[in-house]
């Protein structure tokens, strides 16, 4: 009875909420003072994986975005990061069930951030066909939606690609930490790091190199967060295998846990997933530009147009990319060759023609 009392309030919650303008800092939603904005301004919903701001990458990139898309055109913002899967499929049950029959003439656009709610949204996208001023905006969606929404897919592998084939200006030895071997989106960008690493694109000694992989999680939904205490003895226990390591963490929240962590170690260099620079540690970072990508759809909404039905943006649009952190040159790692223009521009080149066929 309990959780039933909870979870009639957390809906009840949502209701109120989704028609309402919010704003977010850390984990707390604040309701916008009604002044600020005129009742009929558009309102743009967001819905995360569970726990997922905070992220300091991918997630907190669409939050950022969807900020800024906000305050140029004037509109209204709603961003849920629920604390369980099940209770962000309240969330999305709730809302769904409402906006069916919304009788108001208010635009809105719902976003979905991740594939974790797949099945619900494939399932129940339909709901929302009689209410003509509501979208949908399904994120990470290699396949598009049947029946109304829209899906934005950024391929991670050419980026990755171009990671990894760069990678051993660094080091020999790669340790790569996916959250788990089921999200499509880590598989790839897995994939793209390996195939990458394992080019001979940059110019280095016959020394054997090694790219190891390892999971967090074994569901599409596991892995994205650690515990501090994990992340330290996961760092600890594999000291002793690898001298000069360079640690890619593509496992979400958690690669902000290993970075923390990594300055305790003080052994690992480590790839900056969907961030730039982090710290010293961090020669290089691999960015998938959700704020821009996320900013571009907004503004596709309030166009005449209208979003595409379906979307790919990745590393030859600009939407994905590499940074080499300039401080990186500053340490006295033992560098395999010098990175030249050259050899970044032929990996990006590269990456770009691997990303397209792996696509195919």
């Amino acid at each position: 009875m309990e959780s039933q009392n909870r979870l009639m309030t957390v809906l009840s919650i949502v209701v109120i909420l989704a028609l309402t303008a919010c704003t977010k800092e850390g984990d707390t939603i604040y309701q916008s003072p009604p002044e600020d904005l005129p009742a009929q301004t558009p309102l743009v919903t967001v819905v995360y994986d569970p726990d997922a701001l905070g992220d300091r990458s991918y997630n907190d990139l669409i939050y950022k975005g969807v900020e800024q898309a906000a305050k140029e055109h004037g509109l209204r913002t709603l961003q849920l990061s629920p604390s369980s899967r099940q209770e962000g499929l309240a969330y999305l049950e709730t809302m769904f069930q409402n906006l069916s029959t919304m009788p108001d003439t208010i635009r809105r656009l719902v976003i979905i951030a991740t594939p974790t709610y797949d099945e619900f949204v494939r399932k129940n996208n339909h709901r929302l066909e009689n209410n003509p001023h509501v979208d949908l905006l399904y994120l990470e969606a290699r396949t598009p939606l049947e029946g109304k929404g829209s899906t934005l897919y950024i391929p991670y592998y050419g980026a990755m690609f171009e990671g990894g084939a760069i990678a051993p200006h660094f080091t020999n030895e790669v340790l790569v930490v996916g959250a788990n071997p089921e999200n499509k989106s880590v598989h790839d960008a897995i994939q793209g790091f390996c195939d990458g690493f394992a080019t001979n694109i940059f110019p280095v000694d016959d020394e054997e190199k090694t790219c190891d992989v390892e999971y967090l999680g074994n569901h599409v939904d596991e892995g994205f967060s650690i515990a501090d205490t994990t992340a330290l003895k996961f760092l600890m226990e594999r000291r002793e295998k690898y001298s000069m390591p360079l640690l890619v963490p593509i496992c979400g929240g958690a690669a902000t846990t290993f970075h923390r962590m990594n300055e305790v170690v003080y052994h690992y260099m480590q790839v900056g997933v969907d961030v730039t620079t982090v710290s010293t540690f961090s020669p290089l970072s691999v960015v998938k530009h959700m704020d821009r990508a996320v900013n571009l759809c907004i503004q596709q909404w309030l166009s005449a147009e209208g979003m595409p039905k379906h979307q790919s943006l990745g590393l030859a649009e600009g939407y994905t990319g590499i940074y080499v952190n300039p401080v990186a040159t500053l340490n006295s790692w033992g560098y395999y060759g010098e990175l030249t223009g050259e050899i970044l521009q032929a990996a990006h080149d590269e990456a770009i023609r691997k990303e397209a066929e792996y696509e195919r």
